[in-house]
C-alpha cells in the first residue's frame, strides 16, 4: 500500500467499520477487512470442490451488518440450492431462525442475530449467558498468558474461538493484491463510491463506508456495482450508518448531545428512556478515556 496508507482488521462489531469512515473522513486512506466474506468462501469451495478463487460472493452491507445474497461457482449461481439444502444449518451458525435465511433469499451475517433475534439474545444474557465481550476478555487473557511461554512453537487451538479464522489469509491476499495490482476480486470496507461515478450500492452515499466486492488493483479498492438492497435490509444498513456518523462526530467533538442523538439512532437502543441513563453509565464507566466529555471546570 501506498506511504500513509492502513489497513485494518479486525473482529469485533463495528471497530473496524467506524474507524475505515473515521480515518477515510479525515483524509487518510484506509481499507477495512473482515474474515466474515473469506470464511464462507473457503466453506462453500469446499462444499462444491473448488479452489477458492472460484467461489464469488456477492456480499453486501456493512461491516457485521451484511448479508450474502449470492454464491457463484465459475459464474454459475448456487445460493438457491445451498438455501434449500443447509437454511436450517446455516441459521444455527448465525444465530438466527432458519425462517430469516429463507426470507431474505440470504446468509446473514453472525452479528445480525442481535437484530433479527434480539429478544432471544437479550434473554439469554439476562439469564447469566457471558456476553461475547465477555468471552472475547477471556479468551484474550488465556491466550496472553500462553503466548509469554518463549517454547510455544504452534497456534492455539484456543485462538480458533477468538473468531479469526482466515485473517492472516486474507490480509496477505488483499497486501499482496495491492502490491502487484492482479486485480481479483475481494470483499473489503471501503468508500461506497470510487470517484469515477461508481457506486456500489445505489441508496448509499459515496462517502459512507460500505462492505462489498472490490477489483484490487495497484491503484486501491475499486467497489462493484451492486443490485439495489431490498427495503428491509436498505433501512437496517442506513439507521446503522446514522448511528456510525453520529457516533465519530461525538468522538471528535465530546459533544453529549451528539453522543445522544447517536445512541436514539440505533435500532439496538432507540428509545429515549434507554439512550439518557446508558450514556451517562458509559462516559462514567470510561471516563479516563474520554476527556473531551469532561472539560475542566472554569
Amino acid at each position: 500500500m501506498a506511504h500513509g496508507s492502513v489497513l485494518l482488521v479486525d473482529d469485533e462489531p463495528k471497530i473496524r467499520q467506524a474507524l475505515s469512515q473515521a480515518l477515510l473522513d479525515d483524509g487518510h486512506r484506509a481499507i477495512g477487512l473482515c474474515n466474515v466474506a473469506i470464511g464462507f468462501q473457503r466453506r462453500f469451495a469446499a462444499r462444491f470442490g473448488v479452489e477458492p478463487e472460484r467461489v464469488e460472493l456477492e456480499h453486501v452491507g456493512l461491516n457485521h451488518l451484511s448479508w450474502i445474497r449470492g454464491v457463484r461457482v465459475d459464474g454459475v449461481e448456487r445460493l438457491p440450492e445451498i438455501l434449500d439444502e443447509a437454511a436450517a444449518d446455516l441459521g444455527r451458525e448465525v444465530g438466527v431462525p432458519p425462517e430469516i435465511v429463507r426470507l431474505t433469499s440470504s446468509i446473514p451475517s453472525y452479528y445480525l442475530k442481535y437484530y433479527y433475534a434480539f429478544d432471544k439474545v437479550l434473554t439469554s444474557q439476562l439469564d447469566g449467558a457471558e456476553s461475547r465481550a465477555g468471552q472475547v476478555m477471556d479468551i484474550e487473557f488465556e491466550l496472553l498468558s500462553m503466548y509469554r511461554n518463549p517454547a510455544l512453537d504452534r497456534k492455539p487451538e484456543l485462538l480458533e474461538k477468538r473468531g479469526g479464522a482466515f485473517y492472516s489469509e486474507a490480509a496477505a491476499q488483499l497486501i499482496a493484491s495491492l502490491h502487484d495490482g492482479r486485480g481479483d476480486v475481494q470483499v473489503v470496507d471501503v468508500r461506497n463510491g470510487s470517484g469515477d461515478g461508481t457506486r456500489a450500492l445505489p441508496e448509499m452515499p459515496d462517502t459512507a463506508v460500505v462492505e462489498v466486492p472490490a477489483r484490487i488493483t495497484r491503484e486501491g479498492a475499486q467497489v462493484l456495482p451492486q443490485a439495489p438492497l431490498e427495503p428491509g435490509m436498505r433501512g437496517l444498513v442506513q439507521a446503522v450508518k446514522a448511528y456510525e456518523e453520529l457516533a465519530i462526530a461525538a468522538a471528535k467533538s465530546g459533544d453529549r448531545d451528539v453522543a445522544l442523538r447517536a445512541l436514539v439512532a440505533n435500532p439496538l437502543v432507540a428509545h429515549w428512556s434507554i439512550a439518557e441513563p446508558l450514556l451517562d453509565a458509559l462516559l462514567e464507566a470510561n471516563r479516563k478515556h474520554l476527556p473531551a466529555f469532561f472539560p475542566a471546570a472554569g
